[in-house]
């Protein structure tokens, strides 16, 4: 298992050894021990979350306020993805910056969304299936969001905007400077 630090240092992409032969394959998805130590500190997940989707569909970009924030741990078992992470941490170098990377269920690759940033995906194949592990319950009275079509965030969805489906709630989420729901860099949100 390799652990690769992107251009925002926190956000972690994970690339696990997938051993093959002639009957298929096999490949460690989750070592707790080996990603505490790369990160130097402990992850208690409580939660696995999985979604099926067809191409176009945007599901982001998603975030919990700091006392109920999440670290997530995602991936996809079929089809493919661009996942994105926003850091909306109020004050770090990075503010408002974003890491885009494909998952698919080919190249086996993992992205860690730690606590302090919003979360989304553009699903680019039908029939894709997408899973994470969460380190903090669902809690829908601080479950927030950002606009995914945010000008100054910069993200290119590479699926056109009106081959996109959204929920109604993504719909209308707020731009980033227009929400007050945000994390303060510098902070530990794991205490």
């Amino acid at each position: 298992m390799q652990f690769i630090r992107t251009q925002i240092p926190d956000v972690i992409i994970i690339e696990p050894k997938v051993h093959g032969d002639s009957r298929g394959y096999f490949v460690e998805t989750f070592r707790c021990d080996k990603l505490e130590a790369f990160l130097g500190f402990k992850l208690n997940f409580c939660q696995d979350n999985e979604s099926k989707s067809n191409r176009g569909v945007l599901r982001g970009l998603h975030y919990q306020l700091p006392h109920d924030a999440q670290t997530k741990l995602v991936r996809v078992i079929q089809g493919r993805v661009l996942d994105v992470a926003v850091d909306i941490r109020k004050g770090s170098p990075t503010f408002g910056k974003h890491v885009a990377v494909e998952l698919s269920g080919q190249n086996k690759k993992q992205m860690l969304v730690p606590r302090g940033f919003a979360h989304g995906f553009v699903v680019l194949e039908d029939d894709t299936v997408f899973a994470y592990k969460v380190d903090n319950y669902y809690s829908p009275e601080n479950d927030r969001g950002i606009a995914f079509d945010d000008a100054a965030l910069g993200i290119e969805w590479i699926v056109a905007h009106d081959e996109l489906n959204l929920s109604a709630k993504d719909k209308m989420q707020p731009k980033l400077y227009e929400t007050n729901d945000l994390f303060l860099y510098g902070v530990d949100y794991y205490e």
